[in-house]
């Protein structure tokens, strides 16, 4: 079977099925090709309902996971966005599809070249990869209106918060047990933020936001 029809399948199956039913974001996880922002070895399965390790501490979420957060997250056409530890740039891609400009974030050089490879090679123009600290903020590129984090996490950090615009919204998945996380909308208003629970899931967890654990004696 071709990835254009694997596609159409994974879409039929694993989106649709999942009321994440917005026209702007069926089609671009119909026209962003999955198997390009996986290793070779694994193109096969691409298209399968898994998580896919794809970097040393980076992987493909599923996609019905990732949709229904972005689906909460209701990407706009005017929004300027960041994904906050991109990998190879698959979530990036499909936000990029709905938006006016994403920008791809990650802390490793090779990652981010590669990632700009493959959003000039399938002709993304709104995206772009760039290196830093995902723990801080980019102060010369936002606010943003959309912000998401591609891992989960067990603490989120306040720099990620302030880099809202007013109305901004951010998604991320926040450990709440051994093997369940609660994806989390939050949202801007004014000097206020808050955050409302979407569902639950269990992506792969993202190194280095972990809750500090206190000493006891």
């Amino acid at each position: 079977m071709s990835f254009e029809k694997q596609r159409q399948v994974m879409v039929d199956s694993q989106i649709r099925v999942n009321d994440v039913t917005t026209p702007a974001l069926v089609s671009a996880f119909l026209n962003v090709p999955r198997e390009l922002f996986v290793p070779k070895s694994m193109q096969s399965l691409a298209y399968s309902e898994l998580e896919l390790e794809v970097a040393e501490g980076r992987a493909l979420w599923t996609v019905r996971d990732l949709g229904k957060l972005l689906r909460a997250l209701d990407p706009r056409s005017d929004d300027v966005a960041l994904v906050i530890a991109a990998g190879t740039g698959y979530s990036a891609a499909i936000i990029g599809c709905n938006v006016d400009a994403v920008i791809a974030l990650e802390n490793n050089a090779d990652l981010v070249a590669e990632m700009n490879e493959r959003f000039a090679g399938i002709g993304l123009d709104q995206a772009v990869a760039v290196e830093g600290d995902l723990s801080k903020d980019l102060a010369d590129q936002g606010p943003f209106d959309l912000i998401l984090v591609d891992g989960m996490v067990e603490t989120v950090p306040d720099v990620w918060l302030e880099q809202l615009a007013d109305k901004g919204r951010l998604g991320v998945v926040v450990r709440a047990g051994r093997s369940l996380g609660d994806a989390r909308l939050y949202t801007r208003a004014g000097d206020t933020v808050s955050y409302r629970s979407v569902f639950e899931c269990c992506p792969p967890q993202l190194a280095g936001f972990e809750v500090t654990k206190s000493f006891v004696f």
